[in-house]
């Protein structure tokens, strides 16, 4: 899933190929992919792009006069950008197209979703703020205003286990479950531990964690192309997704806890006092 970081990248990529260019065709291709009806796709055609905005994991295109154009790529869900499109129209069908953007000039994108699961979102709406997913969102991490003061707040009454807290949107805009194995990996905490549990220097020391691996992952993504985007944030990063692999801090063995459609990762060493989290009934014993 494109966290924070990725749709970071993806807006520099976009706004550099997007702005002052006319939108000529917008052709949903999956049934599922569009979530609004008012006002229509066609109101984006003819019009031009002049600023492309991340909320969150969303991206926003908005046009001269007219309304914006949000998308949320979900978990399965991407974007291929194309110099120069095909001339026919995509056809429906059970591939991964689910819709096509294309300007003017032949060029535009492509957004995808494989899987079976069908989750990528757009909406076309006259104010951003009208997209629920964005107007839920709560403060970006990267915003001059996400203070260690602000994160303390945010933290004071969640009974909540941190990595719940962190992936929440509705807490935090824009980290999934691949940045939180790895911010608290960077905080030597446990997945596990209580938010509201956390004293003053775990609140500091969690916040720097924090913003030091969103804005390095920032960095390492910014000027790739669409394309490489994927492969570029599997090398980045530490512990998730490297089960049985030696940490890269420690050198213990990665180790894994599974849910039913996800897990999430963790080193013992570094984060739960050497104790292996066998399961989650297991791990929530582990403070």
């Amino acid at each position: 899933m494109p966290e924070l970081p990725e749709v970071e990248a993806l807006a520099g990529f976009l706004a550099g190929h997007l702005a002052g260019r006319t939108v000529e065709r917008v052709l949903p291709v999956a049934v599922s992919v569009l979530k609004t009806y008012d006002p229509p796709l066609s109101a984006v055609e003819g019009r031009r792009v002049t600023a492309v905005t991340r909320y969150g994991k969303f991206l926003d295109l908005a046009t001269d006069g007219g309304p914006h154009l949000a998308f949320h790529l979900a978990r399965a869900g991407w974007l291929r950008w194309h110099d120069r499109l095909p001339d026919a129209p995509p056809r429906p069908g059970k591939g991964p197209l689910a819709l096509r953007l294309r300007l003017t000039d032949g060029a535009g994108f492509d957004l995808t979703e494989a899987g079976t699961q069908k989750r990528l979102a757009v909406h076309c709406v006259r104010e951003v703020s009208d997209v629920p997913g964005i107007a839920r969102l709560g403060p970006d991490p990267l915003a001059p205003d996400f203070t260690r003061d602000a994160f303390a707040a945010l933290l004071r009454d969640e009974r909540r286990q941190l990595k719940g807290v962190l992936r929440d949107q509705s807490v935090i805009a824009g980290i999934g479950n691949a940045y939180s194995d790895e911010i608290l990996h960077a905080a030597r905490m446990s997945p596990f531990k209580l938010a509201a549990s956390l004293t003053e220097d775990e609140i500091t020391t969690l916040h720097e964690a924090l913003g030091t691996t969103l804005r390095e992952a920032v960095e390492r993504a910014r000027g790739h192309a669409a394309a490489e985007l994927k492969a570029e944030k599997k090398s980045g990063l530490r512990v998730h997704g490297r089960t049985g692999q030696p940490c890269p801090v420690c050198g213990d063995i990665i180790r894994e806890v599974s849910y039913r459609d996800s897990s999430l990762q963790y080193c013992p060493t570094c984060q739960t006092a050497g104790k292996p989290l066998a399961d989650r009934r297991l791990s929530r014993l582990l403070k």
